[in-house]
């Protein structure tokens, strides 16, 4: 990963990048299933969402949010702000699940800055566009405005 100044990474606002693809199978769906306890039929029992409109299990909405940090990892130009001391969640704006993802589907992370400013000295809000897009399809898993802070 290359390493960018502030200056820099400012200017980045309306970069686009994206992640590469990854397989949302069914013994991740299930292993979320287990972590969170959410153990709905949609989710982990595949003969009972064969005969719901899906066809048959999908993943749950914040499994593929979830991914977020993963697809995000998976950009190969992602640049590392310098001087950063640590980068955390702070929340997101606007998230809408739009379409299912359903077991054995690749999603990846499309990611657009929109904006990177200074809240107060050494720390910095990165507004993100995440969209989730599942490979085939023309409407996204989601979509979201991701927001870390980056601590220089």
């Amino acid at each position: 990963m290359a390493t960018i100044s502030i200056a820099d990474m400012r200017q980045r606002v309306g970069t686009e990048t994206i992640g590469d693809w990854v397989t949302v199978d069914q013994a991740m769906i299930d292993a979320f299933a287990e972590t969170t306890g959410d153990r709905q039929f949609i989710h982990v029992d595949p003969v009972a969402a064969a005969a719901t409109p899906f066809g048959g299990t999908i993943a749950h909405g914040f499994l593929t949010l979830s991914l977020m940090p993963r697809l995000a990892a998976s950009v190969a130009d992602a640049p590392v702000v310098e001087g950063m001391r640590m980068a955390v969640n702070y929340g997101a704006n606007k998230l809408r699940f739009l379409s299912p993802v359903r077991s054995g589907s690749r999603v990846r992370g499309r990611f657009v800055t929109l904006a990177f400013d200074e809240r107060k000295p050494g720390n910095f809000h990165h507004l993100v566009s995440f969209t989730a897009e599942i490979e085939g399809q023309d409407t996204p898993a989601l979509i979201a405005e991701w927001i870390t802070l980056i601590v220089v």
